[in-house]
Formats: structure tokens, C-alpha cells, sequence
């Protein structure tokens, strides 16, 4: 069974006439990418995340050698990764 329906809010609201049991188990596929609107309402796609993060490449300093490797010991406190 198919059930299209749009997201709002985190929440889906599936399209008119359709409905699903209490308690139905579903698994959500997305088929088209959301765009942003502006205030002017002209369409404008979300970049992708990776460039929105691009941007603050090489912006830390000082962090250890194996920083990356190791994060979650520098951050939470976890034991290090051995090689």
C-alpha cells in the first residue's frame, strides 16, 4: 500500500481521503527534496550540508594530531582509539 502525504511541522499530514491505522507500523520514503522559499517567495535550494560545514575547514587550531580519530575522547571523555 502506498499513502502520500507532505511533512509539517515534524509531523507527516497525509493527503486527503487517506488513512492509516492506530498503531500502523510505516516506513517513510522522501521522493522529492524540499526547497526553501525566501521572503520574497522565489524558490531557493538548501545547499548541501557538507558545504554549509566547508565553511569552517581549517578553522581550528592547537587541536591534537589524532583529534579526528579520537574526538570522542577529547569531547566526552571516552577511551581512546588504539591503531
Amino acid at each position: 500500500m502506498t499513502v502520500r502525504g507532505k511533512v509539517k511541522g515534524n509531523v507527516v499530514m497525509l493527503e486527503k481521503g487517506a488513512s492509516l491505522p492506530d498503531g500502523a507500523r510505516v516506513e517513510i520514503r522522501i521522493v522529492k527534496a524540499a526547497k526553501s522559499r525566501k521572503k520574497s517567495g522565489t524558490n531557493v535550494e538548501r545547499p548541501e550540508p557538507w558545504k554549509t560545514l566547508l565553511k569552517f575547514a581549517g578553522f581550528a587550531k592547537g587541536l591534537p594530531s589524532d583529534f579526528a580519530e579520537n574526538h570522542d575522547h577529547y569531547i566526552h571523555g571516552t577511551p581512546k582509539r588504539t591503531r
